[in-house]
């Protein structure tokens, strides 16, 4: 172990092309050209790409590449690549290993079968790929991988990382406006940092495989309740089992490989539930990781004989999985500018921009929203496992006394260090970092220096609530700055300000538990959007007001705002429809024809014992039962079928379909499904139970 804890610096980043390997491999003059393509937004010329390119490969060939590929995020909310090799003819038989700046800038997919949402006609198969020179290359199996944007022919962005980069720009900018206004003359960039925490599930391959829910929809449409779930709470924090540990210790080691800050890992609350969280990184090198990560995820525990399900619903009766999204704002310079100061000027600028995030997450709670808005996250948020699905902030009792003090004009409020609260850039007294609990409760917490955006699905993209993050504190930065850059008082008209938006925005803050019915009757009372499904939440990614911030900052035209509105609701009716095909699939060919066998088996039991002389009670009933429940079975799967095929087309009356008639006739043969489990035999049941699939990791 001693001598494997010496060789991580060296494995870390090992099949990486970062900023160290680029000053080994180019030349002074590449090296500088890139470094200013990436800070100042410089464009590379030919020749540059071409030696960046050919270090690339000779880096990469090294590493055992034999081909490359251009590595882009479709709308699809996975990863997208088609490899080439380096390979070249040059007569006689013979070949060369080849790769120019051209193919490292640009590449040429097919874009015809990516979700498009009208974008493009499904004829239209012209799409490019452009190197992202801020994402490193690595090399992962035999191919280089480089990361880049997704558009089409016409240049619409077919992707998330084109948006993500753009909104990354306009927070940037917005932000040095505010800091200038405070005597920053030096930050010339503020990034946009991400720590997206991860969970998921593990299960026994073996047992994965008989299971075509498992297989088909990543969730078990199935399963009644076991004797035994999460009740005994040992498995949070608990000791991770050997066979566990063994796949955590090999994703690490694939994880450090390419460059990913996989820093923590643990047994989540669910049996057979776990989590790895990162290191901060920026927002676009974070998305990033974490499509590595799920991916690296599934494939790891595939060598352990594991499945890894990053469903956010796998199991009913136990916790789902989520990501939280730690999100905070930080300068060139490594500051960090939602850690409360030290300073009294640095307080009345946190001040400011914690304002700014007040007012933007009660503006566009519903955009927020939507954004994590997906058929399986709607199976988790609201439970007693998930923030529910009214958006607020938790700020912790003292940040909370500060905005109060601050609304209600409160001279004798006052800190540990007795220091009296005025607003201005000389007299704000110092706020701790630490002051409160965390609320696990809430969609959108303060936790010191940053805040936890805990609505996020587990199996989504986190481009798209960051884009938006992004782009709402980009817009309420400008409005700030507008007003401030005009006044004749900077000191009062900061302070006029500050209080202006907490107190109309105040809402927004709530410190209790979200969990509660009085929450969710208080937020009504305040206003707050109550967005239960995917389906009331989705229409919010084409409402005028959020397609006006998008446009306005650039970050995407009404076309591609649309788009996005039209293949998240497309996406919702399409996952719901292979779920419910898959129930009456299930439930006809395997579950219907094995209670059936065994209700046989049981019925000649009966006779054997009444020929005997014996009563036969218990299989007589039994029999009646199974009975009873298989024909209510076969008459709801016969419904769920006839639901299914009378969908409509279009996207929003398919989605608003499927979540008013499709679900309920679904949750119908699920119970009376389940009911039938808890009365046949194990051995006849057709698929592994839940006591079997969540205590298989042994």
């Amino acid at each position: 172990m001693e001598k494997d804890l010496e060789k991580m610096p060296e494995l870390f980043g090992s099949m990486v092309f970062n900023e160290e390997t680029m000053k080994e491999e180019l030349s002074e003059a590449s090296f500088t050209a890139w470094k200013e393509c990436v800070t100042e937004g410089k464009t590379l010329d030919l020749a540059t790409a071409n030696e960046i390119a050919e270090a690339m490969k000779q880096w990469a060939v090294s590493k055992g590449a034999t081909h490359f590929t251009h590595w882009f995020q479709p709308m699809t909310g996975a990863t997208a690549e088609k490899h080439d090799s380096f390979i070249r003819p040059t007569g006689g038989g013979k070949i060369i290993m080849e790769f120019s700046g051209k193919e490292l800038v640009k590449g040429e997919p097919d874009a015809s079968s990516f979700p498009s949402g009208g974008l493009r006609s499904t004829f239209e198969a012209r799409g490019y790929t452009a190197w992202d020179p801020t994402s490193f290359a690595f090399v992962k199996e035999d191919s280089l991988y480089i990361p880049t944007i997704f558009c089409s022919y016409s240049g619409e962005a077919l992707d998330k990382k084109m948006p993500l980069l753009r909104s990354m720009e306009v927070v940037s900018n917005s932000a040095v406006r505010i800091l200038r206004l405070f005597g920053d003359t030096e930050t010339k960039r503020v990034t946009a940092q991400v720590g997206p925490e991860q969970e998921y599930f593990l299960v026994d391959k073996k047992l994965y495989n008989q299971r075509e829910d498992l297989r088909l929809a990543g969730r078990t449409l199935f399963g009644a309740k076991p004797p035994r779930g999460q009740e005994m709470e040992d498995h949070y924090f608990g000791m991770i089992k050997p066979r566990v540990s063994a796949f955590m210790e090999d994703l690490d080691r694939e994880l450090w490989k390419v460059g990913v800050l996989s820093k923590t890992k643990h047994n989540e609350v669910a049996p057979a539930q776990h989590e790895m969280a990162p290191i901060y990184s920026d927002a676009n090198t974070a998305c990033d990781h974490n499509q590595l990560a799920m991916e690296l995820m599934k494939k790891v525990a595939d060598r352990h004989g594991f499945v890894c399900l990053i469903h956010e619903k796998p199991y009913e009766y136990v916790n789902g999985s989520g990501k939280h999204d730690n999100w905070s704002l930080s300068t060139d310079s490594g500051e960090n500018l939602f850690k409360p100061g030290k300073t009294p000027s640095k307080n009345a600028r946190f001040l400011l921009f914690l304002a700014a995030f007040v007012k933007g997450v009660d503006e566009y709670q519903d955009f927020l929203r939507a954004t994590v808005a997906s058929a399986g996250n709607d199976h988790r948020l609201g439970a007693q496992e998930a923030p529910p699905a009214v958006m607020s902030i938790f700020l912790g009792d003292d940040l909370t006394a500060v905005v109060d003090a601050l609304i209600n004009d409160d001279k004798s409020y006052h800190d540990s260090k007795k220091k009296t609260l005025e607003i201005g850039v000389d007299v704000l007294p110092e706020i701790r970092q630490d002051n409160t609990d965390r609320n696990r409760t809430s969609p959108m917490a303060f936790t010191g220096n940053k805040f936890e955006f805990r609505m996020l699905g587990s199996s989504q993209s986190i481009s798209g609530p960051n884009i938006v993050l992004n782009t709402m504190m980009a817009d309420e930065l400008d409005q700030f700055a507008d007003e401030l850059e005009k006044a004749d008082d900077f000191k009062k008209a900061l302070s006029s300000l500050i209080k202006r938006v907490f107190t109309e925005h105040k809402r927004i803050i709530f410190n209790g538990n979200g969990y509660t019915d009085e929450w969710i009757e208080e937020a009504e009372k305040r206003g707050l959007a109550n967005l239960k499904s995917s389906a009331e939440a989705l229409p919010a990614y084409v409402s005028e007001k959020n397609e006006a911030l998008m446009i306005r900052h650039g970050i995407y035209t009404k076309e591609e705002m649309d788009a996005r509105g039209a293949v998240h609701m497309e996406n919702y009716a399409a996952v719901l429809n292979i779920e419910g095909r898959t129930m009456v699939d299930m439930s006809k060919k395997q579950i219907l024809p094995a209670v059936s066998a065994y209700a046989a088996k049981v019925a000649k039991r009966a006779e054997l014992k009444k020929g005997a002389g014996a009563s036969a009670s218990y299989e007589s009933t039994l029999v009646k039962d199974l009975g009873d429940l298989t024909d209510k079975l076969a008459d709801k799967t016969s419904a769920l079928e006839k639901t299914l095929d009378s969908a409509p087309e279009g996207d929003k009356e398919a989605m608003f379909y499927f979540h008013d008639s499709v679900l309920p006739a679904m949750a119908e043969v699920r119970e009376y499904a389940d009911q039938l489990e808890v009365l046949t035999d194990k051995e006849a049941w057709p698929f592994p139970t839940y006591s079997d699939l969540l205590f298989s990791e042994r």
